[in-house]
């Protein structure tokens, strides 16, 4: 099956549960608020919020539920993620070198053309993630849930390109 055949395989269904998940979230008007004014939102409810093309470099967002919220095209170099439910989350093509993603919930998350460089994805959830073309070198990966977890083309942590049909695992 080629790549182009297999991404829109996999899009779609991920698509249509994003649609139907994040049609019941409604995040909290007031701690939106907040992180535009503070740029910190720790335990704060974003879930479902429109973030795409913020700047939330080293802004702490630790234990906060983004799950089914869209961040791509955003810079979030060194942000603070640990512990965040980000089930479903849209963060392709985001910046998000030296952050702290670990103990995270990236299940079902897409991560597409992400920068991972440096990540800490230690105990982190990655089941059915997509990391299609994501850069994750230098990623510490300790007891990290990598289970359906779509890797073609990604930049291994040691630096190798992933085969571009790599599920769950690195397979060169």
């Amino acid at each position: 099956m080629k790549k182009k055949d297999v991404l829109f395989s996999i899009t779609i269904p991920v698509l249509l549960l994003l649609l139907t998940v994040s049609a019941g979230y409604g995040f909290s008007d007031a701690d939106l608020q907040r992180l535009k004014s503070t740029n910190q939102c720790p335990d704060c409810d974003l879930a479902g919020a429109r973030l795409t093309g913020s700047k939330l470099s080293k802004t702490n967002l630790s234990n906060a539920d983004l799950s089914g919220a869209s961040i791509s095209n955003s810079d979030l170099t060194n942000a603070n993620l640990s512990g965040a439910n980000l089930y479903g989350i849209n963060m392709t093509s985001s910046k998000l070198t030296g952050a702290d993603l670990s103990r995270a919930n990236l299940r079902a998350a897409i991560l597409t053309g992400a920068v991972l460089q440096n990540t800490d994805l230690t105990d982190a959830n990655l089941t059915g993630t997509v990391l299609w073309d994501a850069n994750l070198t230098g990623a510490k990966m300790i007891n990290t849930d990598l289970t359906r977890a779509r890797l073609g083309s990604a930049i291994w942590i040691d630096g190798t390109k992933c085969n571009e049909n790599a599920v769950g695992e690195c397979r060169k």
